[in-house]
């Protein structure tokens, strides 16, 4: 079976009926940007980007770009730091990990660092951000795009996470895995996806989250909360994932989202305390 035929049989099986609306074709597509809490207060940056830019839902700290002509990766406002240019569905889950000041916070798959700095702004100058990247020229844009943001609390790490969790087990008050993945949230904006994926699809990708999930717990304090994410649709990448972890590590237990933030935009599916968000009502990836 050709593979994007394979991608529409695999999720008509799991949308059912609500296939023809979640993968609607997509209508007005926006660029996003997350405010740099460390830079900028609200206040100032709403004063500074003026009516350029509006609210997009999950974070607070999200806002689409409403100027299709402008280029904010150009803006003198970029290179101070001030915003991130970050996909609102990319925005999502820093926020849920509830990340307290004086914390220590790991972001095991971090680069290119647009989560790192939301979690380093919840932080506020207190506590350690650890935010690692296996690829070492990945960690050098990490490294570089956290420096702009003013991240003075960090330590940027470029290791295998096996490596980290046998020299810090149980350490972390906060961890993030937003693992690599087949990126088929990607597809609606990026071409190239649908051939990376037919190179490397879930098959590929499983083992390496499982691999790296199994560390990430074992650096998780008593107390502590994960939140493991991607950019793709698959069920064995995500609930599957989950579903296996709870089984390898059962003092792990899934805590509850708050499902008001994603009415109308999760797909209704899937296992509870898990989140998909479909792009047929988002500007931008899934």
């Amino acid at each position: 079976m050709p593979e994007q035929t394979y991608f529409e049989a695999r999720e008509r099986a799991l949308l059912g009926a609500r296939y023809d609306e979640v993968y609607r074709p997509q209508g007005e597509v926006r660029r996003a940007l997350t405010r740099n809490a460390l830079r900028c207060s609200e206040a100032r940056f709403l004063q500074l980007m003026g009516p350029s830019v509006c609210r997009a839902p999950f974070c607070a700290d999200s806002f689409y770009l409403l100027d299709e002509t402008a280029r904010p990766g150009k803006s003198p406002l970029y290179h101070a730091g001030t915003y991130y240019v970050q996909e609102a569905s990319a925005a999502a889950p820093a926020p849920l990990l509830d990340v307290q000041p004086g914390q220590r916070v790991l972001d095991m798959c971090a680069a290119p660092g647009g989560k790192s700095a939301q979690l380093a702004g919840a932080l506020g100058g207190r506590g350690l951000l650890v935010a690692n990247e296996y690829d070492a020229a990945r960690a050098n844009i990490l490294k570089s795009n956290l420096e702009r943001m003013g991240v003075a609390n960090a330590v940027v790490l470029n290791e295998a996470p096996a490596r980290i969790a046998a020299a810090l087990p149980g350490w972390f008050d906060r961890v993030l895995v937003d693992a690599p993945c087949s990126g088929e949230g990607m597809f609606r904006k990026d071409a190239d996806m649908v051939k990376s994926w037919t190179e490397r699809g879930p098959e590929y990708y499983v083992p390496i989250q499982r691999e790296i999930l199994l560390d990430a717990a074992d650096m998780l304090r008593p107390g502590g909360r994960m939140l493991y994410s991607t950019c793709t649709f698959d069920r064995e990448e995500n609930e599957g994932n989950v579903e296996w972890l709870l089984k390898e590590r059962p003092e792990l237990h899934l805590a509850e989202l708050p499902e008001d933030l994603y009415a109308g935009f999760s797909g209704g599916i899937g296992l509870a305390g898990c989140v998909r968000l479909f792009p047929h009502r988002l500007k931008g990836e899934g």
